[in-house]
């Protein structure tokens, strides 16, 4: 299996529909402290069957939706 998009909006950091094109070979997701690097990778675990909250870092299933900020509105 080889990913190759993924599309996000309104997940955790990500208000903004962003995509994100993998082509072949090694991708490598880089970027500063609190940039949501991390909320990539819970998303592709996400979208491949975790169910456990603990592992996508998060308590409950509101924490999976973008939760607002000075510049925007909580989606959800």
């Amino acid at each position: 299996m080889r990913l190759k998009h993924l599309e996000l909006q309104g997940y955790k950091t990500f208000a903004a529909k962003t995509d994100f094109v993998f082509t072949g070979g090694l991708t490598a997701i880089i970027g500063p402290n609190g940039s949501g690097k991390s909320n990539v990778a819970d998303a592709i675990q996400w979208v491949l069957g975790e169910q456990s909250f603990g592992r996508l870092r998060a308590k409950r299933s509101e924490d999976m939706i973008f939760t607002g900020s000075n510049e925007r509105a909580r989606m959800g």
